[in-house]
């Protein structure tokens, strides 16, 4: 399961426009991860929502998405040693971790992480934009990958070979923030038969539509497997409360 390929840096694959964005990272050493926060929360979205999870923050991201509500992260992180990492998660004693940023690809020490967290009987979630190759990510791991909707700002950066490798226990996360982005979305399902492949999940952007706006594109649509979600951990505490 933790014999795929590990891709050289991710940055490699930056384009040079936005390299500026992930310098940070090039003061790490070999077994070392910029970390921006671990904590215990609630998971938020996904099929996993509602239950307790342990997120690993990791810092830097090289997309600056119009609704991103992690900022902070882009340019605040902690070196630690990758065992570091994975003996804070342990010390929890929760069994569901979630591997998320920034961009969490974009560190090449992740990839080991996820493969020493499930070696350790946890079930682990990545959350990545759909903006670098999924394809070396540790098999057991339940990859949540983003395809950006157009008012985003960075549609132009989905991978879309990515398609080709996830698995049916992955997901799809469509993050709408217009009825221009729900009509993109509803197509792209549509192209590439995402509702039969994957488990898809559609969100409204805080604060830019609203719930029921949402709902009711979906419902209207026809769309019998797409699930709406809501991040649930906006509703229990403030949105822009951090560490939750």
């Amino acid at each position: 399961m933790g014999d795929r390929k590990i891709p050289r840096l991710a940055m490699a694959e930056i384009p040079p426009a936005v390299e500026h964005r992930v310098r940070l990272l090039r003061q790490l050493q070999p077994g070392e991860l910029l970390i921006h926060e671990i904590y215990r929360s609630i998971q938020g979205e996904s099929t996993f929502a509602g239950l307790p999870c342990v997120f690993v923050r990791l810092a830097v991201c090289d997309l600056r998405c119009t609704w991103c509500d992690t900022p902070h992260a882009f340019t605040q992180g902690q070196p630690l040693r990758r065992e570091q990492v994975v003996r804070q998660v342990l010390d929890y004693h929760c069994p569901l971790v979630e591997i998320t940023g920034g961009e969490p690809l974009l560190q090449q020490e992740v990839y080991p992480l996820m493969r020493e967290l499930a070696d350790a009987g946890c079930t682990v979630l990545l959350e990545t934009s759909g903006a670098h190759d999924v394809s070396a990510v540790d098999s057991r791991v339940h990859i949540i990958m983003d395809l950006k909707c157009p008012d985003s700002g960075e549609c132009e950066r989905n991978y879309w070979p990515n398609l080709e490798v996830l698995k049916p226990t992955d997901q799809i996360k469509f993050v709408v923030a217009s009825r221009r982005d729900w009509e993109w979305a509803e197509q792209t399902i549509r192209e590439h038969g995402l509702e039969e492949r994957f488990q898809c999940l559609v969100s409204p952007a805080f604060g830019r539509v609203t719930p029921l706006e949402v709902v009711t594109w979906l419902l209207e649509s026809g769309l019998q497997q797409v699930r709406f979600q809501l991040q649930l951990h906006k509703y229990v505490w403030e949105p822009t409360t951090r560490g939750v």
